[in-house]
């Protein structure tokens, strides 16, 4: 499957972005889909992850309250709605999917598909 992230940008802090993964692929429903982020000389870390068709989500504790993971299978569509931005959540958003579990994971190697990643930046 091949994803395609888009909706990165400069925005201040405190204020929102959304960001959106399409995936190509037939089977959207059978996937467990993600979000990470990498900031400049650090790891990718785990955001926010969403269950295959019951649509129960995972968040890191960074972000929750502030961001909001949601699909949409009948468009093949992963959302992060990112509200109330801070300087430390810039970074490279990445989506992914993993199909070999029913649950979401947050875990990297679970997930064999990665997108390109999209640039969010919070200026403080």
């Amino acid at each position: 499957v091949q994803l395609q992230a888009s909706g990165g940008g400069l925005v201040q802090a405190g204020g929102s972005l959304r960001l959106s993964c399409a995936a190509s692929t037939s089977t959207f429903s059978r996937y467990v889909m993600g979000w990470f982020r990498q900031a400049p000389g650090k790891e990718r870390e785990f955001v926010a992850a969403i269950g295959r068709n019951d649509g129960r989500t995972y968040y890191a504790d960074s972000v929750k309250g502030r961001f909001t993971i949601s699909r949409d299978n009948a468009r093949n569509t992963v959302a992060l709605q990112m509200n109330s931005l801070k300087a430390e959540d810039t970074a490279v958003y990445y989506c992914a999917a993993d199909s070999q579990r029913i649950l979401s994971t947050y875990r990297v190697p679970d997930y064999a598909y990665w997108g390109q990643g999209t640039l969010v930046t919070v200026s403080s």
